[in-house]
């Protein structure tokens, strides 16, 4: 049962992050609010790794495990999770995690056509429940936003799939790390974690003055970056050490469905605490997006 916990454990840190990333970003922008997660991320978890005395464990990595791990949090990091935020914030919760937890779609589209394995009836049905619920949660506008048009839902739907792609690559590259025979136990597994995000932390510290012009990073306010660290934290810290012992503990056929049920924690959230409207087809196409994962993974 560790896998399976471990994948479970995953899927609520996954839901509860979105909530907090959610209120920051309703004070600032997506780009400046990923480097301040990414930095201050980067900074907490290096020093407990000094603290705790793992700077050896990190060290005994294999570099290509770290190459790969970096790339990962460059792609996963960088890239989807800017987009992600630009999802939140556009979006909400309800809408943007389901969205973007599709990722399995295009990790079988990259399985079938550039490996050539063959698509199964269940997979193409799997396949045809996200895209359903995708359209149910993108056809809808924000009724508590008068502001938001179908056209900005569209958007925000569409920077939330672009995450889900990223994902579905970055995804697979940390499963091809994680389960080499030298990442093994918990403190290999914190190693690698904090590996990748420090490796944004140092990028997002370098790009900072280019990519956020306006120094909106140097701008924020204290609540705002406790939010963003705190949810950092739970996301890629504490949700990825479960994600990697759940890998370790079960094939990915069976990890990934698990996981993939934080649309449904993170819908029923967005409801109690964000106050987002429970509309049919916001909570249907939740529901279709996680039933189509399971599909694509049922052997």
């Amino acid at each position: 049962m560790i896998g399976e916990l471990a994948a479970l454990g995953a899927a609520l840190s996954w839901a509860i992050a979105p909530l907090l990333y959610r209120k920051a970003l309703s004070s600032t922008k997506p780009v400046s609010a990923n480097i301040v997660r990414s930095v201050t991320n980067g900074a907490v978890l290096l020093a407990i790794l000094i603290g705790l005395g793992l700077a050896g464990t990190l060290a005994g990595l294999p570099l290509w495990v770290v190459g790969v791990v970096a790339l990962s949090g460059l792609l996963g990091l960088g890239v989807g999770d800017t987009l992600y935020m630009f999802g939140l914030k556009s979006i909400g919760v309800s809408r943007a995690v389901p969205l973007a937890a599709s990722y399995p779609l295009f990790s079988l589209i990259w399985a079938v056509v550039l490996l050539g394995q063959p698509l199964s009836l269940t997979a193409f049905a799997g396949a045809a429940v996200i895209l359903a619920g995708i359209w149910l949660l993108s056809s809808q506008k924000i009724p508590q936003e008068a502001n938001v048009t179908g056209k900005t839902v569209w958007k925000g739907a569409a920077v939330c799939l672009a995450a889900a792609l990223v994902w579905s690559v970055s995804l697979t590259m940390m499963d091809l790390a994680v389960t080499n025979s030298s990442v093994n136990g918990l403190e290999a597994n914190y190693a690698v974690v904090t590996v990748r995000i420090a490796t944004m932390a140092l990028i997002f510290l370098v790009l900072a003055p280019f990519i956020d012009r306006d120094r909106g990073f140097l701008k924020m306010k204290r609540r705002a970056v406790l939010l963003l660290c705190v949810g950092g934290l739970i996301a890629n810290g504490l949700g990825w050490v479960f994600m990697n012992i759940s890998f370790q503990n079960l094939v990915e056929a069976q990890a990934v469905p698990i996981s993939s049920t934080s649309p449904l924690f993170a819908t029923i959230a967005g409801f109690l605490f964000l106050h987002e409207k429970a509309a049919i087809k916001t909570i249907s196409g939740a529901v279709a997006i996680v039933a189509g994962i399971v599909l694509i993974f049922l052997v």
